[in-house]
């Protein structure tokens, strides 16, 4: 049995396990003392925000198919660079079409974690304009490529995100940079650049997955050392 297309991580293993050191260093930080208030200050429990952050990274392996579109000559590498970073393409005979997926880690759970910051810190109009500003960036940032879908430097999101957020809000700068850096990303992005994704030949096209959702991560991991 072949494993499924739809399910990979989006990246190479070094690059994975590169995300996943930051993770431990981050956590090492935080229990040792260097970040006291991080956990408070973002708006989570102490025991949920690595696990959260954990799951988003090992989830970016699942993409959950929900439309499916005719594509123009399928690619089929399985490892193309882009920005540095080498994209994992999933393996697939030539079928003639792109399936549309949302990827649970990158996608699915940074929006319910963003939902429920910013009910719970009221953040409804500065949320909006960070989002906004987030949006404008990386949809001006992000580019097409062939076989992978739409590729934005994973440095992009976090950044544009932190200085936003400290910029629009200092007391709610880390809640406001987690929902910028993924809400904003995955809009400009991944959804502003829908129409683009028959042209592209990607077997996948996976919002918040190859390309996008590394950096969504990284803003995740941006917002608790704002706090």
């Amino acid at each position: 049995m072949h494993p499924s297309p739809l399910h990979y991580f989006p990246v190479t293993p070094l690059f994975m396990v590169l995300l996943g050191v930051l993770l431990i260093f981050v956590i090492a930080m935080v229990e040792v003392g260097a970040i006291t208030y991080a956990y408070e200050k973002i708006g989570i429990r102490r025991r949920y925000v690595f696990t959260i952050l954990l799951l988003s990274l090992l989830g970016s392996a699942v993409n959950i198919p929900i439309a499916e579109f005719p594509a123009r000559d399928i690619r089929v590498e399985q490892v193309i660079n882009f920005f540095g970073i080498d994209y994992v393409v999933p393996t697939v005979e030539h079928e003639g079409r792109t399936v549309l997926a949302i990827n649970l880690g990158g996608a699915l759970i940074p929006l319910g974690l963003s939902l429920y910051l910013l009910v719970k810190n009221g953040l409804y109009v500065s949320g909006g304009l960070a989002v906004a500003v987030v949006a404008v960036v990386t949809h001006l940032f992000a580019r097409p490529v062939p076989g992978v879908g739409i590729a934005l430097s994973p440095l992009v999101a976090p950044v544009v995100a932190a200085l936003a957020a400290v910029m629009i809000s200092r007391r709610h700068a880390a809640p406001l940079a987690y929902i910028a850096g993924s809400v904003g990303t995955l809009l400009g992005a991944d959804i502003f650049n829908l129409y683009r994704i028959q042209q592209l030949g990607a077997p996948v096209a996976s919002i918040g997955g190859a390309g996008v959702g590394d950096g969504v991560f990284l803003a995740g991991i941006v917002a608790v050392l704002l706090a």
